[in-house]
């Protein structure tokens, strides 16, 4: 139950909850591989990491680069998958197909074939950890597309926890944290969203990337749970 030498790769790790993951992962000895889509950003979370720390630029939701991406990074032990650009927020008259199925080629089908390339290659002992949201259970108005997504993440991860076995399968499912997730809104409203959830949350506050990493870290490192969806949202899912 040691990260200390394990080789991690972080899909999504060059900012938010990825890049804190692959942080925290690095300051207990494992050695790192990011990968997102702009490679300036790369190089900015890299700046972040021990030397040793690989990054690579591709578009995670273009199968053939994922492919190619797991071919030539070899054997690992950890495969975390938290790529995902910000939340499309908006009521059903206004949603646009195209804008639909754009949203779900990255989170969803970017994690089924990030799973699909990358599991052949997971060591013994191993694990998938995907990641999920509030919305799959509490969801808001306008949110019907994130929790859709949340949900079928959710259903994803018991099918290959089954299916996989005995290679883990986990999902983290954050509530609201201060993160780029919501970059699509003005300042102002991000500050109302992060002001109102802290005075509606039994924690008290909204969460911070640093501590949702904590349980990405928890679903690699222990080796029992599988199947499983790890709720770290300051218990949102309670009011």
């Amino acid at each position: 139950m040691t990260l200390t030498g394990k080789r991690i790769i972080v899909l999504g790790g060059s900012s938010g909850i990825g890049l804190a993951v692959a942080q925290a992962a690095a300051g207990q000895g494992a050695t790192v591989v990011i990968a997102s889509s702009r490679q300036a950003r790369v190089d900015e979370a890299l700046a972040t990491l021990p030397a040793q720390a690989e990054g690579h630029a591709l578009d995670l939701s273009d199968a053939a680069a994922v492919a190619g991406l797991f071919a030539g990074l070899g054997a690992f032990d950890h495969l975390v998958f938290t790529a995902g650009g910000p939340l499309k927020l908006g009521l059903l008259p206004d949603m646009r197909l195209d804008v639909a199925l754009s949203y779900f080629g990255l989170r969803y089908f970017g994690a089924l074939m990030a799973a699909k390339h990358g599991s052949p290659h997971i060591r013994p002992g191993g694990s998938i950890t995907f990641t999920s949201g509030l919305a799959a259970t509490r969801p808001r108005a306008g949110w019907a597309l994130g929790a859709s997504i949340c949900s079928a993440m959710e259903g994803l991860t018991r099918a290959l926890a089954v299916e996989l076995a005995p290679l883990r399968v986990n999902i983290v499912a954050p509530g609201i944290v201060r993160s780029p997730l919501w970059s699509d809104m003005t300042e102002a409203d991000r500050e109302a969203l992060y002001r109102t959830t802290a005075e509606t949350l039994p924690a008290g506050h909204a969460g911070e990337t640093a501590e949702v990493a904590e349980a990405y870290l928890y679903a690699m490192r222990q080796t029992y749970g599988t199947g499983q969806v790890i709720a770290v949202d300051g218990g949102g899912g309670l009011v």
